[in-house]
């Protein structure tokens, strides 16, 4: 039998060091060829590190939330024959660590979600997993797991690595009820347990970019009231005509093609600041960052070029994106380069929010949930659809007015739609 030893691979773009965020495998498991080992986190990106042998697993070269070098040892596994080290050269094994990172709680999402199915009610044994631990699944899994309302963590994974399976979803729901209600006083019995959950992995990225944005930027944000009712009869004219053929239309790309046409006449909100150097760069490319939230958290994916996008061409890569974000898929490039954010909270997206600029960008538009409220229109009370947009700009480099007057501009055109495609 011999070793061989994984070490941390260059990422690329001169990346020096990565976090380790999760182990996928622990001291004595059998690995097989392209199993995923552990995931690592640049800058933005989660990346897989899988196995490129057979073999069992003899020692973890970190923990995580740990800082790892490009070259070091990340994992030593035995192997059939001679391996690629020598006997001496066997790093020493390390405590076992936890199996998954933290998951993120926050809720912002690109588009509007429906409302998710109430809880399966057939329970089986119940898995020894943690709250926060995320399961291996596939994304297909994940899915089926939704749509059958069963809390995946809660599910033993028959598959390599302890992987959750469509069959363990099968068998979860054919084990009965055993475990479907607890007696009622439990519910009302005192708790003493605490929890503690290391800020680490995306958690770790997503808390310093927050931090380091209030800190350096001058917040201000601004809220104008808009009424969608004719660009929502558009959107569902157009999915009514062209949705089986091109696909159907979120409110997403209008509000894209709406930021596009506002940006003409505002320069200087389309722009990147850096304050170390004391330049403004204004872009006439559009990079419309979309703000989505995944397992591993919150994740911005970039639009590129959207002034040369039609809707469906800008629909398709919203949702490209946001799924190869939710699925820690996105590279680098996709998660980079933006001039400036759409955030949107979707069905949850209450009446005001306050949202934290993507630096070094200096505007993020947010966008709050479609409600139907009595308005005065020419002295008549009728029935609108009415949304608020809720927006935060760097008053370092954008004055209040020009925020407004952006803002206003963006209003008058989601209510008069057929001036999104006005030349």
């Amino acid at each position: 039998m011999g070793t061989h030893v994984i070490k941390m691979p260059d990422i690329g773009e001169g990346i020096a060091e990565v976090e380790l965020s999760v182990w996928h495998v622990k001291v004595g498991d059998m690995v097989v060829e392209d199993q995923v080992l552990a995931d690592v986190m640049t800058d933005k990106a989660m990346v897989d590190i899988p196995s490129p042998v057979h073999g069992k697993v003899i020692a973890l070269g970190g923990q995580p939330g740990e800082v790892m070098a490009v070259g070091s040892v990340l994992i030593s596994i035995e192997v059939e024959g001679a391996g690629n080290v020598k006997e001496s050269a066997q790093p020493a094994p390390v405590k076992e660590a936890p199996v998954a990172a933290p998951k993120v709680e926050a809720v912002v999402e690109s588009k509007p979600v429906a409302a998710p199915r109430p809880a399966a009610v057939c329970q089986g044994p119940m898995v020894a997993r943690e709250a926060d631990e995320r399961p291996l699944a596939s994304p297909a899994v994940r899915k089926h797991a939704l749509d059958l309302g069963i809390q995946l963590r809660l599910v033993r994974g028959s598959g390599p690595a302890g992987r959750v399976l469509h069959e363990d979803l099968e068998a979860y729901l054919a084990q009965g009820q055993a475990n479907a209600s607890a007696p009622v006083a439990a519910a009302y019995a005192q708790r003493t347990d605490e929890q503690q959950i290391p800020v680490i992995g995306m958690r770790r990225k997503i808390a310093q970019r927050m931090q380091d944005a209030t800190q350096r930027a001058a917040h201000f944000s601004y809220v104008e009231e808009i009424d969608v009712t004719a660009v929502e009869e558009l959107r569902a004219h157009l999915n009514e005509k062209h949705g089986a053929t091109r696909g159907k239309l979120t409110l997403l790309p209008f509000l894209v093609r709406a930021l596009v046409v506002a940006l003409r006449d505002f320069p200087q909100i389309n722009a990147r600041y850096d304050d170390e150097a004391q330049v403004i760069t204004r872009l006439g490319a559009v990079h419309v960052g979309i703000a989505t939230q995944a397992d591993i958290g919150l994740m911005v994916p970039v639009v590129r070029h959207a002034e040369a996008r039609s809707l469906w061409d800008s629909a398709a890569e919203i949702s490209r994106l946001a799924t190869a974000a939710r699925n820690g898929k996105a590279s680098r490039d996709e998660l980079s380069g933006s001039s400036i954010t759409l955030t949107s909270l979707g069905a949850l997206g209450g009446i005001v929010s306050t949202p934290v600029l993507n630096l070094p960008e200096v505007a993020i538009v947010g966008v709050n949930k479609i409600v139907e409220r009595p308005m005065v229109i020419k002295g008549q009370i009728v029935i609108r659809k009415m949304m608020n947009l809720s927006s935060s700009f760097d008053h370092r480099v954008v004055d209040g007015m020009d925020a407004a007057l952006f803002i206003q501009a963006v209003r008058r055109l989601l209510e008069q739609p057929a001036t999104l495609f006005v030349e």
